[in-house]
This record gives C-alpha cells, structure tokens and sequence, in this order.
C-alpha cells in the first residue's frame, strides 16, 4: 500500500511543481558552474546501490575539498542559488523521480553514501537494507539542522561518526519497528511542518516513544 502511495504522490508531486522545477532547472544551467543535476550513489534496498538525484548546490569537486562529504553550516562550497536551494529544502525535489523508479519511498530512512553505511553498525546495516530508503523520515525531521551541531564541534568528522550516527541508527531503527501506514502520513505531515517551522517541537510530542537524544544533540 506505501508504493502505491509513494507512485501517487511523487507523480501528482512532479506535475504540480513542473512550473517550479523549470526556472529552477534554468536558473542553475546560467549560474555557478552551470550544473542542474547532482547524481550521487547511495545505498538502497538490500544493500544495492543507486544513483540519487539532487538539484546542485554545490562545486563538482566538494567531495574532495574541505569537510569531504559531510556538510558544515556556511559551508564555503556550497554555491549561492545551492544556499536557497538547500535552505528550502528544492535541492531534493528531483528525488522524486528516484521515487518512481522504486530506489526510494517517500518516507523512509536517509539513503547514505556508502562510506557513510559502513561506519554503522553490522546489525544496523542488515534492518536498514529490509526497507526502501526515503525522500524524508524520521531520521530527517529530528536531523533537519544537522549542520548547526557539525558546525559547533571541533571535529566534526568524529563528532558525525560517535554521537550523530549512533542517535540516528536508533532513530531509523524506531521507524522500521514502528512503520505503519499511520506514520508514513505522519511523517510526510511533520516535513511540511518543519519546513515551515524549523525550530518547532513538535515533532517530539508527536512521535511517542521516539528515542531519547543524547545531551551534545538535545539542544
């Protein structure tokens, strides 16, 4: 029932915000490095990689300059339509056709680089390949400023792999042991709000039982 939700909602989704997604298209073909797509592989469902989607927002060669491939706040490769982008959240929109080709649902754990992947842990990796990665999740709503808590640490590198990837290994845990078609709607609800409402707590009050945040992230 998910996919047929996931098909219903990214194709109505793509028609509805092709007026939007053509000057955005345009506008990164005539600005920074004239790139529209960034095509990233993930990880998906069983452990089998895919291309994700993305509009660019950031320098072809991010991945090999700075942070590497964690992103920090006012990270400097990031380019100046790619800050709206990112800021808006349109820089995911073109997910949506990763949607309808199956590699992900709408709601669903975060597909990770693979690099990323393997730092979790063995047990970890086996529950998160059971389900299609997702456009948004739990995972995303919690984390939605996770740039805020890289940007304060010293190291954000090992900051990412000790305190952020255990609280979202047990956050994405939750979902899979908690999915239902109820939170597949309450999730897609709470990206909306957030989007709108980014320091809202609402999230928290209405996910009951969600896993506690450790104290570095429960500010």
């Amino acid at each position: 029932m998910q996919r047929f939700f996931d098909v219903l909602f990214s194709g109505l989704a793509l028609i509805v915000l092709a007026p939007l997604l053509l000057p955005v298209m345009l506008a990164l073909r005539l600005t920074g490095e004239g790139e529209v797509f960034y095509i990233q592989q993930r990880v998906g469902r069983y452990g089998e990689l895919f291309g994700l989607y993305k509009f660019a927002t950031m320098l072809k060669e991010s991945p090999n300059i700075g942070p590497g491939e964690i992103t920090v706040r006012n990270d400097p490769r990031i380019l100046p339509f790619g800050q709206f982008l990112r800021k808006t959240k349109l820089n995911e929109l073109p997910q949506l056709i990763n949607i309808l080709k199956g590699d992900i649902s709408v709601v669903g754990p975060r597909p990770m680089v693979p690099s990323t992947f393997a730092h979790y842990e063995e047990n970890a990796r086996k529950e998160l390949e059971t389900v299609r990665p997702g456009l948004t999740g739990i995972g995303s709503i919690i984390f939605r400023d996770e740039e805020r808590f890289l940007d304060s640490s010293e190291d954000p590198h090992r900051f990412y792999r000790e305190t952020i990837i255990p609280y979202k290994t047990e956050i994405e845990r939750w979902y899979i042991q908690n999915q239902s078609l109820k939170l597949y709607f309450k999730a897609i609800f709470l990206t909306a709000w957030v989007v709108l409402f980014p320091h809202s707590t609402l999230p928290r009050r209405v996910l009951k039982g969600l896993p506690e945040a450790p104290p570095e992230l429960a500010n």
